[in-house]
């Protein structure tokens, strides 16, 4: 039976409600729930009253979900955590949306995992605040919402009363995160132990993917990207895209932005630091070496754009993510 009121229990704790509707991935709503419905014994000041929200019945991957909450209940609730819709281009449920737009003008904490953050863009959340989302879904998401600041690459974004995450892991950062804003780091820290977690990734890391650039497909930009990306070791300049385009800088900064999310300078760094990775992971050449092959120029102009992007050091990338020869 689905109950539509969302009443405090006698503790009073704060309540973290999940909707479950739609197409859901299971990995992100069973995240949630494990870590806020589970509270270390460290959280002495008490925990959170999670609840799942919906309609009914819902398929969940391979499971089945029956919320004890109706989605009128999303208005009471403290947090409101939005899990992974499955397929972005199917329909958002309009009742869900709703739901999350009211929950959030009555005052609750919404936050996004993964690509349930086109849920709280259809809802007008997004608009003039930065978000994520997965990596691959990033470009949709900014064309989708133009008002919004897309960034593809970090795990989470943090607007006060608007939270996003980026995929999979990036899920459990950004739950950790909400358990440090409101118990501190000590109990956050705990949770991330009983997890096998790191103790604390800041948002700004990036999600250590390779970002789609986009070099191949039927848009009008294929053509240009695939011969810029041949020619990252030189120093192109925005004007030497658009004559390579034969069309005007303006007329190219929009159809990069339409096309990729992001203008032409941004694109063209991300690709240059996309390929100090490759060459990170996958050879012995030096920072300075590195940097030459990249365009960067020198190897501390590489060290400076390499931690902005990627929020580490190009030398600690490379501990992590070095491919060990063939033996």
């Amino acid at each position: 039976m689905v109950r539509n009121d969302i009443t405090r229990t006698l503790s009073d704790m704060p309540i973290v409600a999940l909707p479950a509707v739609g197409h859901l991935l299971h990995f992100e709503l069973g995240v949630a729930y494990e870590i806020f419905g589970n509270p270390p014994r460290e959280a002495t000041d008490g925990w959170y009253d999670v609840r799942l929200c919906g309609p009914g019945p819902v398929k969940v991957g391979p499971f089945t979900v029956e919320p004890e909450y109706g989605l009128e209940a999303l208005a009471g609730a403290d947090t409101v955590i939005v899990p992974a819709c499955a397929d972005v281009d199917a329909p958002l449920p309009p009742e869900l949306v709703e739901a999350v737009r009211a929950a959030h003008e009555a005052g609750a904490r919404i936050a996004s995992l993964c690509t349930g953050a086109f849920v709280l863009g259809a809802a007008g959340l997004l608009d003039g605040r930065r978000a994520t989302t997965h990596w691959a879904h990033a470009a949709e998401l900014s064309a989708r919402h133009p008002r919004a600041e897309v960034d593809p690459d970090v795990l989470y974004t943090d607007n006060g009363s608007v939270l996003t995450a980026a995929g999979k892991a990036a899920a459990v950062d950004l739950c950790l995160h909400l358990i440090h804003l409101d118990h501190g780091a000590a109990v956050a820290n705990a949770v991330a132990r009983r997890l096998v977690m790191p103790l604390h990734r800041p948002g700004g890391q990036a999600q250590f993917v390779s970002t789609p650039v986009q070099a191949t497909g039927d848009h009008g930009l294929a053509h240009l990207l695939a011969w810029a990306q041949q020619r990252l070791d030189r120093p192109l300049t925005v004007t030497d895209l658009a004559r390579r385009a034969n069309t005007s800088p303006r007329h190219l900064g929009r159809q990069f932005r339409a096309t990729v999310g992001q203008t032409p300078l941004q694109w063209l760094l991300t690709q240059r630091v996309r390929r100090a990775q490759e060459l990170l992971e996958a050879t012995d050449e030096s920072v300075e070496a590195i940097a030459r092959a990249t365009g960067m120029g020198t190897a501390t102009t590489l060290r400076r754009q390499f931690g902005r992007t990627v929020g580490v050091s190009p030398t600690t990338y490379r501990h992590s993510f070095r491919t060990p020869p063939p033996t």
